[in-house]
């Protein structure tokens, strides 16, 4: 489990890649690329544009509010615990599988959004990760070498935490 410290936090405050103001404007630049969404509105926002995702991240909730599932039953589901401001190893592992097997959705217990990190890791070169950037717009994520690499600099901001077990906790 890595959890991302206070200290850390403003830099996952500015978009990681190209802010647009409004869903529509984003969509003229999707024609012919592999598309990858995190977040639940902007996934249904692919949805309603007739452009589905290879990859979907969601989790049952926008800015913690509950939002009506996003389903789309034809593609693979995992399904994964994540808590807010962290990455578990199950969600990780989950974004290189799904990133090498299109046509999957994560589906989030808990929060998905960070999990734009090791998703942009594993991506293809060339693949567009869309996220929402709360209270903005939609951020639109070209797969480069570049991006690969600022990806792996943000990795190293989470500190991995040891999960004590039952035993440990109650010293058994």
């Amino acid at each position: 489990m890595r959890i991302l410290p206070a200290r850390h936090r403003q830099l996952f405050k500015e978009p990681f890649g190209t802010l647009f103001h409004s869903f529509e404007e984003v969509l003229k630049f999707l024609p012919g690329k592999t598309v990858f969404s995190v977040g639940d509105v902007v996934t249904a926002n692919l949805l309603r544009a007739g452009r589905p995702p290879e990859v979907a991240i969601v989790d049952g909730h926008t800015m913690r509010q509950p939002y009506p599932g996003v389903n789309i039953p034809e593609y693979h589901q995992l399904l994964v615990k994540n808590p807010a401001g962290g990455l578990t190893e199950d969600l990780i592992d989950a974004t290189q599988i799904a990133a090498s097997r299109q046509g999957t959705v994560i589906q989030v217990e808990g929060e998905e959004d960070l999990a734009v990190v090791p998703l942009a890791m594993h991506a293809p070169l060339g693949t567009v990760i869309l996220y929402g950037q709360p209270g903005e717009g939609v951020v639109l994520l070209s797969i480069t070498p570049a991006m690969k690499k600022r990806a792996e600099e943000l990795f190293t901001c989470f500190e991995e935490v040891s999960t004590p077990t039952a035993r440990e906790v109650f010293n058994i």
